[in-house]
């Protein structure tokens, strides 16, 4: 993803979230600079389709939604924070194929987490993650049905 992609990106997710759960601008042009190899863009004919926010993290922390990215010194955990698809791409596979290529990067890092919502949590259970204890505060700020999920990487992601 580059910051030329921005506009598109928020359309996707204009697409595919209700307005409370919609974060503005800044704070995406925020993530992208702030973790700019663990964040991707799907194009299909039309142009930006999807795309996937990630960064390096520890197990348990969750970003609340509209926050910062806080990348430790010492991570342990490849966050997932935000994949969508817009719908004129839905079930052709393109989530999947942008989990995997994202958790291919994953170097090192033992876990990846993320927090399920509108009802995607069958969608991460077929990809291997678990509902997990998380941040309970920060958990919060996602609508009730948010879930923290996490899954456990061999060395090789």
């Amino acid at each position: 993803m580059a910051e030329a992609d921005l506009d598109a990106v928020l359309a996707v997710q204009a697409a595919c979230y209700s307005p409370p759960m919609q974060e503005p601008a800044d704070v995406v042009r925020a993530r992208l600079r702030a973790s700019p190899d663990t964040v991707l863009v799907a194009r299909d004919a039309v142009g930006v389709c999807a795309y996937l926010f990630a960064y390096p993290s520890r197990l348990g922390m969750v970003t609340p939604l509209g926050g910062d990215f806080a990348v430790p010194m010492d991570p342990d955990t490849l966050y997932l924070h935000d994949l969508a698809v817009a719908p004129r791409a839905a079930g052709q596979g393109v989530a999947r194929r942008l989990v995997d290529a994202m958790l291919a990067r994953a170097g090192s890092l033992r876990h990846s987490a993320l927090v399920s919502v509108q009802d995607s949590r069958p969608f991460w259970e077929s990809m291997g993650y678990a509902a997990a204890a998380g941040d309970a505060s920060a958990l919060a700020t996602y609508p009730t049905d948010a879930q923290y999920m996490t899954k456990r990487m061999s060395a090789r992601g």
